[in-house]
């Protein structure tokens, strides 16, 4: 059994009584600007005594956060090296997902991806809210992106995007709510609107899902398919502690800006496994298509040793919720038909002996194939979707204790000294 922990040093003379902001910052190893970000956050309680003008803090509250905070920065032995991190953004349980409390698909059935930012930004309703960027900002990332190889892959030019973006703001490195805020709901159009269009009789205006539509197909826009669009922002803007979600709290732990952060998460987000998943089942759908039927496709990919695209998630044991969503929604847009066939002939072709569910991969896919996207648009879509998540994490991780997030090495190398090498 470990000891029991001791107990912080209370300042003398209020050992169960109130603290100043002063004595909590220093209980706590924070400045007292970090004592209030815990209390917006509900870490912490304050209350202003009658008569005085400065807050004070429970004795035993403040105690008992002091503890977790050093827990946290000893890490707790015996647990292979898994890490957990308080969050009020996203719940996962039970083959559903939350976004502070409330059904993300419902969410998404019912606002903007715009709305859904700012919910999960603020945990405030903020109806009819579209965001813009200045003309400024926007021209100077768009001559960066426009600069890169015509190679650069979707996640090159948001990254790019975003430090250009960063460079442009003088700001960037204040890290206030407020102003991070206002950083988000600039950066995010800025990444859509410094893509190179597709459509070049666009405008840059409206609802984001509808200036995205321009960055990724040449086929006038229909409302159901806007429609289906906007909703797979919603539902992909935030899934939890995901690998490039804890890429972002890492870089915001080190209190790196908000524009670096997300650049943190784009990064992770390139992987095959994260992000440019929806692009292998985008492929594997067209590949159906052309063959008219699932049954070689599959064989083909299990022949070479490749796990089917689009199936299955480590956190959903039943059917992904977002998934279920967007394929409800495709299934009223008419040129989705032909993919959703050959989506389902892919679930059922698997079911045979692995029974699979398929997964927002999927249905990203059949969207993508649907409306002549390259294989490369459900990357897009999922970054930019992301963003809001990012930002969000980022700013809870601004709240919590600096450089928190620092796991030790179990090193397993030889044992020292060893000799220099020849």
């Amino acid at each position: 059994m470990r000891d029991q922990e001791p107990a912080p040093h209370l300042p003398a003379g209020r050992p169960a009584g109130r603290l100043t902001t002063k004595e909590t910052a220093e209980l706590l190893g924070v400045k007292p600007e970090t004592v209030y970000a815990y209390v917006s956050r509900g870490l912490l309680s304050s209350r202003r005594e009658p008569g005085g003008r400065a807050s004070t803090f429970e004795a035993k509250e403040v105690e008992a956060l002091a503890r977790r905070n050093r827990r946290e920065a000893a890490g707790t032995p015996g647990t292979g090296g898994d890490l957990s991190v308080r969050t009020r953004i996203t719940l996962i349980e039970r083959d559903r997902y939350y976004f502070r409390g409330v059904d993300a698909t419902e969410l998404a059935a019912r606002h903007s991806y715009e709305e859904v930012a700012e919910w999960l930004w603020t945990g405030r309703p903020a109806p009819g809210v579209t965001f813009t960027a200045p003309a400024a900002t926007v021209d100077v990332a768009r001559r960066a992106v426009d600069a890169l190889s015509e190679h650069a892959s979707p996640v090159d030019r948001l990254r790019v995007a975003a430090i250009a973006a960063a460079a442009e703001d003088p700001l960037r490195f204040d890290l206030s709510e407020e102003s991070v805020l206002n950083t988000a709901r600039v950066l995010i159009p800025t990444l859509v609107d410094a893509l190179p269009p597709v459509r070049h009789d666009h405008r840059d205006e409206g609802p984001l899902a509808r200036r995205l539509w321009a960055r990724l197909t040449g086929r006038p826009a229909d409302e159901a398919s806007l429609r289906v669009l906007d909703t797979a922002l919603a539902l992909l803007a935030d899934h939890d502690l995901a690998a490039s979600t804890l890429a972002v709290r890492v870089a915001a732990s080190a209190r790196a800006h908000a524009y670096a952060a997300v650049s943190a998460g784009l990064g992770v987000l390139e992987g095959p496994l994260h992000g440019a998943a929806s692009g292998l089942a985008h492929r594997l759908l067209l590949d159906v298509l052309d063959q008219g039927t699932a049954v070689p496709v599959i064989a083909d990919e299990l022949r070479a040793g490749r796990r089917i695209p689009g199936l299955g998630h480590r956190l959903y044991a039943g059917e992904d919720p977002r998934a279920r969503v967007l394929f409800g929604l495709l299934e009223r847009v008419p040129d989705a038909e032909p993919a959703l066939l050959a989506a389902r002939d892919v679930v059922a072709t698997t079911a045979r002996h692995t029974p699979l569910h398929a997964n927002v991969d999927l249905a990203l896919a059949v969207f993508t194939a649907s409306h002549g996207m390259p294989a490369t648009a459900g990357e897009t879509i999922f970054a930019v979707a992301r963003t809001a998540g990012w930002i969000a994490h980022a700013l809870e991780e601004y709240g919590e204790r600096p450089l928190r997030m620092r796991p030790s090495g179990h090193y397993v190398g030889p044992r020292p000294p060893q000799p220099p090498p020849a």
